[in-house]
């Protein structure tokens, strides 16, 4: 499943996400969805969500 469609996003969802920082290097940051911030029902990017660390950024991988 891609982390371009909202649909298959879903809180407390095991995900990893790139975090703004680590957008040069591609590192993936993993956990569980808290929040999911984008609204539209897709992004190429991924779509953003906050991480239950607290952690914020686009996904890339569903787990």
């Amino acid at each position: 499943m891609p982390g371009t469609k909202r649909s298959n996003i879903k809180v407390g969802l095991n995900v990893g996400i790139v975090m703004k920082e680590d957008q040069s290097t591609g590192y993936l940051t993993y956990g569980l969805v808290q929040k999911i911030l984008t609204k539209s029902p897709t992004h190429p990017h991924g779509i953003k969500v906050r991480l239950d660390t607290k952690e914020v950024g686009r996904v890339k991988e569903i787990v």
